[in-house]
């Protein structure tokens, strides 16, 4: 009887394992699993000629991926992203001490672009003052992204564009 019983949990597990595995992932999932493509190092300019870094690495069990961004003459930033429903929300977390909240709903299809667009924000003294409005994350290939940022000040805005580049790591050739 108890063999019966422990062939019986086995067998309903590798059911639900299977069919696990055969649910097709949604749409913030696959968003999702692209954004964690970018785990690593990244180096590149703005539009204006000036360095820029950046880093992707996965954190809390791999739930959410903190990106820290740094452009010349300025202090770090930390954007984190995570799963939220059929979207990606991010928080970016500004040297202004402000934070602004943003949400992507990915495209069906090839994920080319995430479109993060204003939600809300955290510690904004005025409207009027200074803080990242939208972020559009361009996957150009498998080494090179595009991050155009939005700031809005006074009710204008303004649009940061960052190139950057996978740098490579010891033991992995860079690709083209």
């Amino acid at each position: 009887m108890k063999n019966h019983s422990i062939r019986f949990a086995l067998l309903f597990l590798l059911c639900i394992a299977v069919v696990k595995a055969q649910t097709p992932a949604t749409t913030a999932d696959r968003a999702f699993s692209k954004l964690q493509s970018l785990t690593g190092d990244w180096v590149g300019k703005d539009d204006h000629g000036m360095p820029a870094k950046t880093s992707f690495r996965k954190i809390a069990g791999s739930t959410a991926m903190m990106e820290t961004l740094t452009m010349s003459g300025m202090d770090e930033m930390v954007t984190l992203y995570s799963i939220d429903g059929d979207s990606i929300s991010l928080i970016h977390y500004c040297p202004t001490k402000n934070q602004p909240h943003m949400q992507a709903t990915p495209p069906n299809g090839e994920i080319q672009d995430l479109v993060f667009e204003f939600k809300d924000v955290r510690n904004l003294a005025t409207p009027a003052t200074g803080h990242e409005q939208k972020l559009v994350l361009h996957f150009d290939d498998a080494t090179h992204i595009t991050e155009s940022w939005t700031w809005r000040r006074d009710g204008k805005d303004t649009v940061f564009v960052y190139h950057l580049a996978r740098k490579p790591t010891p033991g992995r050739a860079a690709k083209p």
